[in-house]
């Protein structure tokens, strides 16, 4: 197999640029800024942002990769082309001749080569640069200072996303740097990409941004971006203090018909979980009692209840209902609570169910522990900060937690991430039929093959529960245009605001 991403296509993706997202007649892109509902999400780098979708996507906007993701899929960034080998191996990158770093200094193929071996010792927060516990690259070279191979262990169909969205490091900044989770000397949150840290208050949740004035690509659309905190989003957005909210279905009529305002309604590609720690309950290891807590919720309630209506869902296979790889043969759980109480046999439970204390997740909870308590199923519901359950999450100290998380776009690789024998997810559960096939199915080089592996494993899923999901919520954006028009969603994520080329001037 032989490929070669053109330059001129390159380009023409990078650089052909429109109408300005920022609405005529006010604030030009130079004098623009966007402000937005803040939370900590950590240092915005590699290894210290949080694992949540914040911390990656505010640290994407410091780091450039050598692909970047848009609504129609992965495009060149920092590589403006390369070749693949015959056996799809060895990936040739020729790079941009003008990016810089933040403090001047250039971006050559040393650091892209820097980067690939620096991840092999500190894998970044957020990644996909392991197979079955292994890391995916075997090596890199400098070919010349703007050209460089990496070569990969193995053949794997969504290695060039993996390598190409990896954020790429300053080698002068990080070479000597023995522990990247600690560090906070000078340039640690020095990147390439279209803006710049310029303070960040840890406590407050507070960070503005400001557009780096020497960005090789495109423009940043916003003199600075800043997020700061709030008690209520939509108070918030009425008084002007941020310029984006998404609101509850019965706040829609609100906005609709005002031509002050824009609402954009997207199905997120994120939904509530059930999840249960079996390693430490080991009731929990019962497919029975899995099945009969799926029976016993009625989750179309949740969503009418919690979100007004507002919401999807979600498949028990865990890939969403309206992705092309959806399996419709996937084994569904309707709101059956005798059938719950029949595969209990009479036997009694009580559990506790973790949960962070957002409106949503703690109403949701208290839901379900109602449902459960018909079923003969006690709950105790514990409410507490989201960095608090993310922790418990890390360390296993939990019985049931619910979660509400995305990564549930794109290509279906993502299974391996939840369900695959090293993604360290779901504790006390093993299949190792389930295993093997998504090891398999990266490495399937027929489209059809693979499209069948990926079928049978939302069946197995399914049918073994080891997470039970429940809904996502429909996200009903509103902003003001005249401030700013260029939000947009990526073809796997659907979240306005946690999209680079959200904030940068594009073609409309």
């Amino acid at each position: 197999m032989k490929k070669l991403i053109s330059l001129l296509l390159a380009l023409s993706l990078l650089f052909t640029l429109g109408s300005p997202a920022v609405a005529e007649g006010t604030d030009t892109a130079e004098g623009l800024t966007l402000r937005l509902a803040g939370s900590n999400i950590g240092t915005p780098n590699p290894f210290q942002h949080t694992t949540r979708g914040p911390g990656i996507f505010r640290t994407w906007l410091l780091y450039d990769a050598l692909l970047e993701v848009d609504e129609t899929g992965e495009i060149p960034w920092l590589a403006q082309s390369w070749e693949v080998s015959d056996d799809g191996t060895v990936y040739t990158f020729h790079l941009v001749e003008n990016a810089l770093w933040h403090n001047g200094e250039p971006l050559t193929a040393e650091d892209v080569a820097f980067t690939f071996g620096y991840y092999r010792e500190h894998l970044p927060v957020y990644h996909s640069l392991q197979a079955d516990g292994e890391y995916i690259v075997e090596s890199c070279e400098v070919i010349d200072t703007y050209t460089v191979s990496v070569t990969l262990t193995h053949f794997d169909s969504t290695c060039l996303k993996s390598i190409g969205l990896a954020r790429i490091l300053p080698k002068h900044i990080w070479e000597t740097v023995d522990d990247p989770a600690t560090y906070d000397g000078e340039g640690v949150t020095v990147g390439s990409g279209p803006y710049k840290l310029d303070t960040y208050n840890a406590e407050q949740g507070a960070y503005r941004y400001v557009a780096f004035e020497d960005y090789w690509g495109l423009e940043p659309a916003a003199d600075a971006i800043e997020w700061v905190p709030v008690s209520d989003n939509t108070l918030a957005f009425e008084n002007g203090e941020i310029d984006l909210t998404t609101v509850a279905a019965d706040l829609l009529s609100r906005y609709e018909n005002d031509d002050e305002y824009v609402v954009k309604s997207v199905s997120s590609l994120h939904s509530f979980r059930l999840m249960m720690n079996m390693e430490s309950v080991e009731a929990l290891q019962d497919v029975n009692l899995r099945k009969a807590l799926a029976y016993a919720i009625d989750t179309q309630t949740l969503i009418d209840t919690v979100m007004r209506g507002a919401g999807t869902l979600s498949s028990m296979g865990y890939v969403p209902t309206d992705s092309a790889w959806y399996n419709p043969d996937t084994m569904q759980y309707g709101y059956d609570p005798e059938k719950a109480k029949e595969l209990l046999g009479g036997q009694t439970y009580s559990f506790t169910l973790l949960t962070d204390n957002s409106t949503d997740s703690t109403k949701t909870a208290e839901l379900i522990k109602v449902y459960l308590a018909e079923v003969g199923i006690d709950v105790t519901v514990e409410s507490v900060e989201s960095k608090t359950r993310d922790n418990a999450i890390s360390a296993g100290e939990y019985e049931l937690l619910l979660n509400y998380i995305g990564g549930m776009g794109g290509d279906p690789d993502y299974l391996s991430d939840v369900y695959g024998a090293n993604a360290g997810i779901i504790l006390g559960w093993t299949n190792e039929e389930l295993f093997d096939i998504l090891s398999a199915q990266t490495t399937e080089t027929d489209a059809d093959a693979r499209a069948d592996m990926i079928d049978e494993a939302q069946e197995i899923i399914s049918e073994e529960l080891p997470i039970i999901m429940l809904y996502g919520k429909t996200m009903n954006y509103v902003y003001r245009p005249a401030k700013y028009d260029g939000w947009m969603c990526r073809y796997d994520h659907n979240m306005l605001d946690h999209n680079k080329m959200s904030y940068l001037i594009r073609e409309k």
